[in-house]
């Protein structure tokens, strides 16, 4: 997939040099904009070519995303499908961390083996203070 940055993105720190918020696409509307104009050798401006296919739309490395909310939401994935984290609390998200090594199911925006390590040596520390 095409990554669009805006104008001059590369260019300037203020628009965080190809990375960040501000480097995110804008689309060209000035006079004299080279961009706008479709010139050769500026950056591609978005478009409808640019569109992924609707089969892999809205997934990660082939398989559906599921928000994971509790145990129950975490015991419904299947094989094709890879579980998010949501907005739940610290207790919770150890459970859930806890739960998804033992079934063996992977998700997308944690890493269980690192939480739960880190968790409890958190943990740890506070009961000896």
């Amino acid at each position: 997939m095409k990554k669009f940055l805006r104008r001059d993105a590369r260019r300037f720190f203020k628009f965080g040099k190809g990375k960040g918020k501000k480097a995110s696409w804008r689309r060209p509307r000035g006079r004299d904009n080279k961009m706008r104009e479709k010139r050769k050798g500026y950056p591609a401006v978005v478009g409808i070519g640019y569109g992924t296919n609707r089969k892999e739309r809205g997934k990660f490395k082939e398989k559906e995303i599921i928000t994971v909310m509790n145990l129950q939401d975490l015991r419904k994935i299947q094989k094709h499908q890879i579980g998010i984290v949501g907005s739940v609390g610290k207790k919770k998200k150890l459970e859930i961390a806890k739960a998804a090594m033992e079934m063996k199911i992977e998700l997308k925006n944690i890493n269980p083996e690192k939480y739960i390590s880190k968790n409890l040596k958190g943990a740890k520390n506070e009961s000896k203070k």
